[in-house]
């Protein structure tokens, strides 16, 4: 027993181990995305499923012995290729489709060893049933989950703070040798054993002769659907918290982590999964993330990431619950495992690849539960359960109770946004007023299933009022994506997110302006009228720190060079003077196509404006392998508004590049607005290494409501560059931070010490 437990926990712990290793490393060569873990996630399920392919096949059609020399012949080949990190030739240079780069990057960097780990542990349970009949292997698939989970909460606590990416790659490959020792201990164990005949009227891994259940297409329909719908749950969840508070390996693991817990505690034994009560938590989750969505930016952090972390371990344990309930016996366990990660890489792929090609916006998440919810009706009413339904009774009345709490959890600003969309959303219900009170009707049913639970009969009725819940959860998902996407002039998605652009206050001659928002976040605004689409606003404004900065540029107006990562809709465009030149990186083309044909501002200034797409440092990097230096006066980093910081913008190496582009006497405005992040020591650590003066510029006194309240940090090697009389009147004291912050490095970039 020993060996297998140690190959299949030590082959899982390098299987997850390696997952955000890898992600980090490629994470800055694709512009910091959400989208690159996605699509990370997308590979990993792909080639989990060539692996349990592999080992239903070699299983089925090989002898044990033949088994045994295939896989270690695959072992010793995975070795040849160590070790696994990615070559700096696999940059992109502009313009690849990014899910097919990174998924060819990851294919021929990492591909055969972690096509043979996948394999591993279905291929090391079946030889563990024949070495030892009668005995159940689905222990070792807990085990296996187990060996997941430890890499990946011990790679954001440990390895991740301890070690740097080139000591974690040579770890993780020292890993792989051992694993491939123990592996072939196993292997030579097993080679002269032969299987058994099994009586299909027996279930071999129950440790006693118990009938066997017969399995229906419908069940084995649910061991592709069911982890489907937890994968899709998964990356939709993943890429909530990664797209509202950044793309971190901390983000990745945390809802990754539970989805594995889920799966060790389900097939560990049947008594940590109870129907009713996940039943229960799921209709309280799936009320809260309700709740989180509408509200959207406005609920706290910690708030987001409890309801949405909660809300994902409850539906995956109603998942992966009733795919333990669905076994089949030992001899069809890898025919089993193959049919799961089917149904995993088949979400990876709908959230991946096809949900951006299909969808303006996202909707993964609400899709994702409204398919649980109906798939939970459609079990109840299959098996009778009353579980189920009283735990979906029991959920909803909880609900139904919390629902003032929410409102008081806020601060007034958010309780007064609620009410002003209680107000809109009265205006989109009344033309629906019959469906409404059809719906009002049949909720008198909602009294009926807990009597008749309690009863212990099972009636039609109790699976009806589970599917009345699925009716009214999908009415409540259409009208919040209605609400996302309803007054937008253009909706957008691509690897880069969702982009929308609003016309607000129509009426109003000289308040009437387009906004770019890019995913809960504004990114830009312009009036239309003639007068005032000059007027530079939202975070731009002339009292703004990049203002200032611009106003009191060594340079004359004429003769200045200007850099900007991050375009959004080119505001800072209308500070150009004839003469004067700006060249703005983008990564999102989609960004520049709108910032042209809905906004005015590259093509009104009279300046001459260059548009760089691809990631900013990436093309930094190529002009300076190239010799050239840019000479800027001035270096806006404008890409951290966003909740969602591209970290490898703010880190040593890429200020090392900035300077590299800098005039000697040129100034360096970073936009540190942020409502979850503080990231004035991050750059205040950066300029002392560094040796740069720096000011914290703040401004939230502006009279204009077009001009938000902004942050902006100024750095310059020239003392004398940011000793303005006028800086000083916006200048916050230094972070009392800044000393026990560490600088962040492309190896390692704290985010714990940051947070708001």
């Amino acid at each position: 027993m020993l060996p297998f437990a140690l190959a299949v926990f030590l082959g899982a712990f390098l299987l997850f181990q390696v997952q955000p290793l890898i992600g980090k490393f490629i994470l800055p060569w694709f512009g910091g995305s959400p989208g690159v873990w996605t699509t990370c996630l997308l590979f990993f399920q792909s080639v989990l499923l060539l692996g349990y392919a592999y080992a239903h096949v070699s299983s089925t059609r090989l002898r044990p012995r033949h088994q045994a020399w295939t896989h270690l012949g695959l072992l010793a080949l995975s070795l040849a290729l160590l070790p696994i990190v990615p070559d700096n030739a696999w940059k992109p240079t502009g313009g690849e489709n990014p899910v097919v780069s990174i998924l060819f990057l990851l294919t021929l960097t990492l591909g055969l060893p972690y096509f043979v780990l996948s394999a591993t542990g279905p291929l090391l349970q079946t030889w563990f049933s024949l070495a030892h009949p009668g005995r159940s292997p689905y222990r070792l698939y807990a085990l296996s989950n187990a060996g997941s989970l430890l890499a990946l909460i011990s790679y954001p606590f440990y390895f991740e703070a301890a070690f740097s990416r080139q000591t974690q790659s040579f770890l993780w490959s020292c890993g792989l040798v051992a694993f491939a020792a123990i592996c072939g201990w196993v292997a030579w164990s097993v080679r002269a054993v032969e299987p058994l005949p099994v009586s299909p009227a027996v279930d071999s891994d129950a440790g006693e002769a118990t009938p066997a259940r017969p399995l229906s297409f419908y069940d084995r329909l649910l061991w592709v659907v069911l982890p489907a719908i937890a994968s899709i749950l998964l990356l939709s969840t993943t890429n909530q918290l990664s797209q509202d508070i950044a793309v971190i390996p901390f983000l990745w693991v945390l809802p990754l982590s539970l989805y594995l817990l889920t799966f060790i505690l389900c097939f560990d034994h049947p008594r940590w999964y109870h129907r009713g009560l996940f039943a229960a938590l799921l209709v309280v989750g799936a009320s809260a993330v309700c709740h989180l969505l509408f509200v959207e930016s406005n609920a706290d952090l910690w708030l987001q990431v409890a309801g949405y972390a909660g809300t994902l371990f409850a539906a995956c344990m109603i998942c992966h619950g009733e795919l333990y309930r669905l076994k089949p016996p030992a001899r069809q366990l890898t025919s089993f495992y193959l049919l799961i990660s089917a149904g995993g890489a088949l979400g990876g792929l709908l959230v991946a690849v096809v949900a951006p090609a299909l969808f303006d916006r996202t909707a993964e998440l609400q899709a994702g539960l409204w398919l649980l919810s109906y798939l939970v009706g459609m079990v109840a009413l299959r098996d009778r359960s009353r579980g189920l339904v009283l735990g979906a009774a029991v959920g909803t009345g909880i609900a139904l109770l919390l629902i003032p709490t929410f409102g008081l959890s806020f601060t007034d600003e958010v309780v007064e946004s609620l009410k002003r969309y209680g107000e809109s959303a009265l205006s989109l219900y009344r033309p629906h007023w019959k469906l409404l009170a059809i719906g009002l009707a049949l909720s008198a049913l909602f009294l009926i299933p807990p009597q008749a639970a309690l009863r212990r009969q099972w009636r039609p009725r109790l699976g009806g009022f589970i599917m009345l819940l699925c009716v009214a959860l999908g009415m409540v998902l259409i009208v919040q994506l209605h609400r996302s996407t309803r007054a937008a002039l253009v909706a957008t998605r691509n690897f880069y997110g969702t982009l929308k652009v609003y016309e607000d206050m129509v009426h109003n001659e000289h308040g009437h302006h387009y906004k770019l928002v890019h995913g809960v976040i504004t990114h830009g605004m312009q009036f239309r009228h003639p007068e005032q689409a000059a007027w530079p606003s939202s975070y731009y404004g002339e009292g703004s720190g990049v203002g200032l900065a611009i106003k009191h540029l060594r340079q004359p107006a004429g003769q200045r060079h200007m850099g900007l990562v991050g375009l959004g809709t080119g505001t800072l465009a209308t500070y150009g003077r004839a003469g004067d030149r700006l060249r703005i990186y983008e990564i999102n083309p989609e960004v520049e196509r709108i910032a042209r044909s809905h906004f005015s501002y590259l093509s009104a200034s009279p300046a001459r404006i260059d548009v760089v797409l691809g990631d900013a440092r990436l093309s930094m990097e190529h002009e300076r392998d190239a010799g050239q230096s840019q000479g800027f006066d001035l270096l806006v980093l404008d890409a951290f508004s966003s909740d969602a910081i591209p970290i490898h913008l703010l880190t040593k190496e890429s200020m090392e590049l900035y300077l590299h582009h800098l005039r000697t006497q040129g100034v360096i405005a970073v936009h540190i607005s942020n409502r979850y992040l503080d990231l004035q020591p991050v750059v205040e650590k950066l300029a002392q290494h560094f040796k740069l003066k720096v000011h914290t510029l703040i401004q939230d006194d502006s009279d204009s409501w077009w001009v938000y309240n902004t942050t902006w940090m100024l750095l310059a090697r020239e003392h004398e560059a940011l000793d303005v009389d006028e800086f000083l009147d916006h200048v916050r004291a230094p972070s009392l931070k800044t000393e026990s912050m560490s600088l962040w490095t492309d190896d390692h970039a704290a985010l714990f010490p940051i947070l708001r």
